[in-house]
């Protein structure tokens, strides 16, 4: 399989307005960073967290429990994915029990990652909630979820592929759309 790029679909600015957007509404809807606490999911959910992290430090001069959640060994792909997958370490340095998680990834597509991700936190205990913050969400869900906070709602094709860039892992900020086809 190829890839051909086609567009940009969100720039740095706009990646950055839209997770203010998400912050104000992570705010609104737990009334406050009391007992809110953002948890990242690999690779490009951890940033994201951080970014939302800092923008609700920012509207309300507390930061919000932080962490980074992998998600690896949950997956009901994990033979896909690759013979010896490459584990990263979860750190969620507080007890999940009686608080507000807002789960952060990048994309939402089938909805498998953010089940895997369910399964881990409620591992470790019992929150009051779980919440989901996505930068993309392109539709095509194999399962009943959905995004409470998305910062770009993008339809796609299967045969497309979304692409989100991170400061912290790619060395620019950006979303890009592409094309997948054979190449024969």
């Amino acid at each position: 399989m190829a890839l051909t790029f086609k567009v940009q679909v969100m720039s740095e600015k706009d990646i950055n307005r839209a997770l203010t957007r998400i912050a104000h509404e992570i705010l609104e809807r737990n009334k406050g960073p009391e007992d809110l606490a953002l948890v990242g999911v690999y690779t490009r959910g951890a940033p994201i967290a951080e970014h939302l992290a800092k923008k609700i430090e920012e509207i309300e001069g507390t930061k919000p429990l932080l962490g980074k959640l992998d998600i690896t060994l949950y997956r009901d792909d994990l033979s896909e994915v690759s013979v010896q997958p490459i584990v990263k370490r979860t750190e969620i340095p507080f007890d999940v029990q009686g608080k507000n998680i807002v789960l952060c990834d990048d994309v939402i597509y089938t909805g498998r990652t953010v089940r895997a991700a369910l399964d881990a936190v409620i591992d470790l205990g019992r929150p009051a909630c779980i919440q989901l913050a996505t930068l993309v969400d392109r539709g095509h869900r194999e399962l009943p979820i959905r995004t409470d906070f998305v910062g770009k709602n993008l339809p796609t094709s299967r045969h497309e592929v979304v692409k989100v860039k991170i400061h912290s892992v790619d060395g620019e900020e950006c979303v890009e759309l592409w094309e997948m086809h054979n190449d024969k």
